[in-house]
């Protein structure tokens, strides 16, 4: 009989790439090895990236973190980096702890994992010192997340903020514009690229791309929460053509 592992994710309403990209990957990774994975999502109410509405939705994480815990999903996925990182400098630890104890008291036990979290654990996995990050966000919110990430121990050498400040239109952006960002970025002393520090820009199809244009190692929020819902599950971390985190190197 096979293993079949319910993912479940915690999604803002207007969020439309987390459910595309970690099902792409984790069914990329079913050509290779024998799990099968559903998808659960329940969704928290976000249309524009502000601070104030990521604060108002990540209320509401609780609730979703409950809804899906009701279907017993083996691991649960909180889909947005930013209201995180919003919240203040180490907050992902903070919110996994409380998720996960919503489902303890709704007699289950889910490993909870953060996109915000992800990214830095998936960081430290590569051993990334020096790193470079594009981002959606308006400046100030960009920041903000540069200097979460610099926190956690990461010299953060060069970024780029797209200010796209409606969500859907994040979601809307164009991956394959993504390389040309990335040349204007100063990669000289840089050891990782974060090619998307956020879960609704795209950025899949071009990971390869980057990689191979820089010759340096790519992440993003997605891979990252892709690579940390597997170990959570206690699967080998790969899937094909998610860049180097996912390649098994690690």
């Amino acid at each position: 009989m096979q293993n079949i592992y319910r993912i479940g994710q915690i999604v803002p309403s207007s969020n439309t790439t987390m459910e595309t990209e970690i099902p792409a990957m984790l069914t990329a990774r079913q050509s290779i090895r024998p799990e099968r994975f559903t998808f659960h999502s329940s969704r928290m109410r976000m249309k524009k990236v502000v601070k104030e509405e990521l604060a108002a939705m990540d209320a509401e994480s609780d609730r979703c973190a409950v809804e899906l815990s009701d279907a017993r999903v083996d691991v649960l996925g909180y889909a947005c980096l930013v209201a995180i990182m919003a919240m203040g400098l180490g907050y992902h630890r903070q919110s996994e702890a409380r998720l996960r104890g919503r489902t303890q008291e709704n007699d289950t036990n889910i490993p909870v994992v953060t996109s915000a979290g992800a990214l830095v654990e998936g960081l430290k996995v590569m051993n990334a010192k020096k790193i470079a990050v594009v981002a959606p966000y308006m400046k100030p919110l960009t920041e903000l997340v540069v200097n979460y990430i610099r926190e956690e121990g990461f010299e953060v050498m060069d970024w780029r903020a797209l200010e796209i400040p409606d969500n859907l239109d994040v979601a809307r952006h164009d991956p394959e514009n993504l390389p040309a960002i990335v040349q204007t970025l100063d990669l000289s002393e840089v050891d990782v690229i974060v090619l998307s520090a956020c879960v609704q820009m795209p950025s899949l199809p071009v990971i390869a791309k980057v990689e191979a244009m820089t010759g340096k190692p790519v992440v993003t929020a997605a891979v990252a929460t892709t690579y940390c819902m597997l170990k959570a599950l206690g699967l080998e971390a790969v899937a094909p053509g998610a860049g180097a985190l996912l390649s098994g190197a690690y």
